[in-house]
């Protein structure tokens, strides 16, 4: 699994070696992992860019035995109207978020369709959806890895293979606490009339483990008969959209 390092990634790679999983945690910051893979047996730090075809393939060439499940978590996020978005902060965020997710998939997949089984779960965004002002780079890279992952659900269900989304709202991690002008969420409960955002109805933001629930529901066999599904955990904030 890709973003392990912190915020949902972590709890991600936590919830699944609880379950018993043998994890192998890939992020491009290696402190995160290395304190990650001492605090929980069964995770083996791997260090690597998304963005790197060489260093994605050498992780995966790297596991030994069946890959039956792939996570891909990674991303980043640069904020700025279209009208002042640098050619920068526009090739990094779909490099990591889109291109990222292709490029682990893709390899991964080689992997899983001779076994004729496996899930692949693409952790995106409820902005993938809905417009957002200021994040447009975000919300395109979002949007075209959930369509590239769904289309790879129709191209590997004839091999056992289901893909599918998680869609997170406002979730409380280092990211989203970026974007906070105050010490607390209240501003994001609140929503924001003037930029066109509604507020979170259940009233709460999320936390890192309520998204890794809904992936590890999605990769187990009591969702066996759900693949290329997107499945918003945004508290009701995009009013399903």
């Amino acid at each position: 699994m890709t973003g392990a390092g912190q915020g949902i990634g972590r709890a991600v790679a936590v919830a699944l070696a609880a379950e018993g999983v043998r994890v192998v945690a890939v992020d491009r910051r290696p402190e995160g992992l290395k304190d990650l893979a001492a605090e929980h047996a069964g995770i083996v730090a791997e260090p690597a860019d998304v963005t790197d075809v060489a260093q994605v393939q050498a992780v995966v060439d790297a596991v030994d035995g069946a890959i039956d499940l792939l996570v891909n978590v990674a991303g980043i996020l640069r904020l700025g109207d279209v009208v002042d978005l640098g050619d920068e902060d526009w090739a990094q965020t779909l490099a990591v978020n889109t291109t990222g997710v292709f490029n682990v998939s893709r390899a991964v997949a080689r992997r899983m369709k001779p076994q004729r089984s496996g899930a692949i779960v693409t952790v995106s965004s409820n902005a993938a959806g809905v417009p957002r002002a200021g994040m447009a780079a975000y919300a395109a890279s979002k949007a075209a890895s959930t369509m590239f992952t769904k289309c790879l659900g129709l191209e590997l269900a004839p091999h056992g293979i289901r893909c599918n989304v998680v869609a997170p709202g406002s979730t409380d991690t280092p990211m989203q606490r970026e974007l906070w002008t105050g010490d607390d969420a209240s501003a994001v409960l609140a929503g924001n009339p003037a930029a066109f955002r509604v507020g979170i109805p259940l009233g709460r933001i999320a936390t890192p483990e309520d998204i890794a629930d809904a992936v590890l529901f999605l990769a187990s066999d009591r969702a066996r008969h759900i693949t290329m599904h997107d499945l918003y955990v945004d508290g009701g904030a995009t009013l399903r959209a």
